[in-house]
């Protein structure tokens, strides 16, 4: 209801001014806190957790093993969101010394030749951090589409952080398309979360070795414009405000002989692969809490 939503709003604002306001290391230590107390609360997002940890690894964990997994899953999405809140004190000196980055020719490339660079990402790590990086320390056009959050205000209030840190945000729905077009044929750097089917629609596609479908957005954009499509992810460091960036080669995105629609499946099941290779370099930074394949929601 509406009281929920406000609430919703609050809660999200109050946790923005206290992890702005606390030093880095409390801050820290805080959201561990936070985790602490989510982790046995969430027991619906914990078993989901758990069965795409162990998908990932193909099976290969023993109990102990899951429930840690789980357990620095749910650490990670809360150094997510605390750094979400705080990146707008960022400075553009702070966010280049906490970056390193493989592959930042490929986004060069593209954007030299003027189609606009399409950067597909799971829903892992600081992907929030990289893209402010991009923005304010490389100068580039950065635009995102991503799900829009209840009540309306509380999503205003993201889309103005973000806004703040040079990004354009794109609300997932009707008005998408154009807007994500306009965005290419202006030649920005465009980053989709393409690892959840959340509009439904999409392709099937074979996903660390069951079928689920995944978005078919990504790959129709890279027939349509000519971008570029670079399967990429930003992975949390070690250290506090430590991002690594890896940017991968160019997918092949060339037109067959068959149906559009054909060349979308083939492109998208390529793309598939190459986020279980990102996603398997860190699977305890994938913050996937909600059901993604068709099984999830027979558990």
């Amino acid at each position: 209801g509406d009281w929920r939503a406000r609430a919703a709003y609050d809660a999200y604002r109050l946790g923005a001014g206290v992890a702005r306001a606390l030093p880095g290391p409390v801050a820290d230590l805080t959201a561990r806190g936070a985790s602490a107390v989510l982790l046995p609360a969430m027991r619906g997002r914990r078993d989901m957790v758990a069965r795409h940890q162990r998908r990932v690894r193909g099976g290969q964990l023993g109990p102990l093993a899951v429930r840690r997994a789980v357990r620095a899953t749910f650490d990670s999405y809360a150094r997510y969101w605390l750094e979400a809140f705080r990146l707008p004190d960022a400075s553009p000196d702070a966010l280049a010394a906490g970056m390193t980055v493989e592959g930042f020719e490929h986004i060069e490339e593209g954007v030299a030749a003027g189609n606009g660079v399409i950067l597909a990402l799971p829903h892992l790590g600081g992907w929030e951090w990289a893209g402010a990086w991009v923005a304010r320390c490389k100068g580039l056009k950065l635009a995102a589409v991503v799900e829009p959050l209840e009540p309306p205000a509380l999503f205003e209030w993201f889309v103005g952080l973000r806004s703040d840190l040079g990004m354009s945000i794109i609300p997932l729905g009707d008005g998408a398309g154009g807007a994500v077009l306009r965005a290419l044929h202006g030649n920005e750097v465009l980053c989709l979360l393409c690892d959840r089917d959340i509009g439904g629609g999409g392709v099937e596609v074979e996903f660390f070795g069951e079928t689920t479908t995944l978005p078919a957005g990504p790959a129709t954009l890279a027939l349509r414009t000519g971008a570029p499509l670079l399967p990429t992810a930003a992975y949390f460091g070690r250290g506090r405000n430590a991002h690594h960036g890896v940017i991968r080669p160019p997918l092949p995105v060339e037109r067959g002989s068959g149906r559009l629609r054909d060349d979308v499946v083939r492109i998208t099941q390529a793309l598939a692969h190459e986020l279980e290779v990102l996603i398997r370099r860190a699977p305890e930074q994938w913050h996937l809490l909600q059901p993604n394949w068709p099984t999830d929601n027979q558990a």
